[in-house]
């Protein structure tokens, strides 16, 4: 991501704010202001997915904020339309200066200063992101042949604009591809340090729908968009490397070719697993994705090369090629807030020095009860309640965060859910699609 220091007067520049729903809000400014900084509300962190505020929020009509841009989150696509896609993340700060406890780039700086202070190591993290591509009417596409070309060609010129505005915006696109369901699209970046990851998250999202909107499209990344259906979800790749850019994720002496710091890392993931998909798959619909037989993640499950596994070990041609895949995950979650439970999680591994990698030899869903007790598997939350549960009961996992994000976040989901209760699966679906 850059800065465009020809930035015309006119052109609006839009001051992001990536919050804990996973949608990105803000406010824009002309050009000729910009750099500047502007006023936010607290309680705008209690805004829920469908625009509702949570309502025991812990801010009610008080107090301010300030969004301070941050230039190496500042993207500028080419022209789409008939105006720049310009666009830059913010830090939420308080009148005097100060972070605001419950913004999740914040959460996401304190945990990547834990991993570099107690361990001398850093995380380089790429998103992979799903989503499906509708018609002007909110029709999914007539099925055509999975990871074709005649599926990507149906997209063109979407596909071939969207790679385009992204390179031009500094996002570092590697892969567009058809995907298995109709309509199903994924779209993947470069690997970049876990703050630039997770801010090109926020951004891939926002372009996409942008593309999408100009060639008289509509996208969703739902995690489901029909009942039945394959659904969407985020894969983040993860390694570890020293802080001069080593790469320390693989050894080849180990039997799974994985480093001491590596397991230990992994391990906390797969320890905290229960409480952290409460944050990394947090909708009412993500449990309808996180099932047996749907290649997403129903178990605190690791395997090389397999796609039933929460985390799937991902060997490389070179050290550096060697990551693991983080497969509970999609995009009704705020990628700061991943990466940095994520990141949490694996320093609480490393200050423990676990190591409960069990690597699975095939589908947990074939193997016996008891066979999993043995291999420490056990099944993920099947629903969000469960899952927020799981997040509570984990006081290890509670301490990772301020006590204000926490409140601020619970208290957001409890009126989401709420606003569901008397819903149809198909119905919360349909709710789900429309906002993401």
């Amino acid at each position: 991501m850059r800065k465009n220091h020809q930035m015309p007067d006119d052109d609006l520049v839009f001051l992001a704010y990536a919050d804990l729903s996973g949608h990105v809000r803000g406010r824009a400014v002309p050009g000729r202001r910009y750099p500047t900084t502007v006023g936010w509300v607290p309680a705008d962190q209690s805004i829920t997915p469908f625009g509702s505020l949570g309502e025991m929020n812990p801010y009610g009509p008080l107090g301010d904020l300030r969004l301070i841009p941050d230039e190496s989150a500042h993207i500028r696509a080419d022209r789409l339309g008939a105006t720049a896609f310009d666009v830059v993340l913010c830090d939420a700060v308080k009148p005097d200066g100060q972070p605001f406890a419950a913004c999740p780039r914040a959460a996401l700086r304190a945990a990547i200063e834990r991993l570099a202070e107690q361990h001398r190591l850093e995380v380089k993290a790429a998103f992979e992101h799903e989503f499906t591509m509708l018609d002007a009417a909110g029709t999914e596409a007539a099925p055509l042949p999975a990871f074709s070309l005649q599926a990507q060609r149906s997209a063109e010129p979407f596909g071939s604009d969207l790679v385009r505005c992204m390179n031009s915006a500094g996002l570092e696109p590697e892969n567009w591809l058809a995907e298995f369901a109709p309509g199903q699209f994924e779209i993947t970046v470069t690997p970049a340090n876990a703050l630039r990851a997770a801010d090109r998250a926020s951004l891939v999202r926002e372009i996409v729908r942008d593309v999408a909107r100009v060639h008289q499209r509509a996208v969703t990344f739902s995690p489901m968009t029909s009942i039945g259906g394959v659904g969407n979800g985020v894969h983040v790749h993860l390694s570890l490397h020293t802080g001069n850019g080593k790469p320390v994720t693989h050894d080849r002496h180990d039997t799974d070719g994985l480093s001491r710091q590596a397991r230990a890392f992994f391990s906390g993931i797969i320890r905290h697993l229960p409480a952290l998909v409460a944050l990394t798959a947090p909708s009412a619909i993500s449990y309808l994705r996180l099932m047996p037989h749907r290649w997403s993640a129903a178990f605190t499950a690791s395997g090389l090369r397999n796609r039933e596994a929460a985390l799937r070990i991902c060997p490389g041609a070179t050290p550096a090629g060697w990551n693991i895949e983080f497969r509970a995950a999609d995009a009704t979650a705020c990628p700061h807030l991943v990466l940095a439970a994520l990141i949490h999680a694996g320093c609480q591994g490393l200050d423990e020095g676990l190591d409960e990698l069990r690597l699975l030899p095939g589908d947990p869903n074939a193997m016996s009860g008891d066979d999993l007790a043995a291999m420490g598997v056990v099944r993920l939350p099947t629903s969000l309640p469960e899952a927020l549960d799981a997040f509570g009961d984990d006081g290890v996992a509670r301490r990772w965060f301020d006590p204000l994000l926490i409140e601020t976040y619970l208290e957001m989901k409890h009126t989401e859910l709420t606003e569901l209760a008397d819903l149809s699966d198909a119905a919360r679906i349909a709710r789900y699609r429309a906002v993401y």
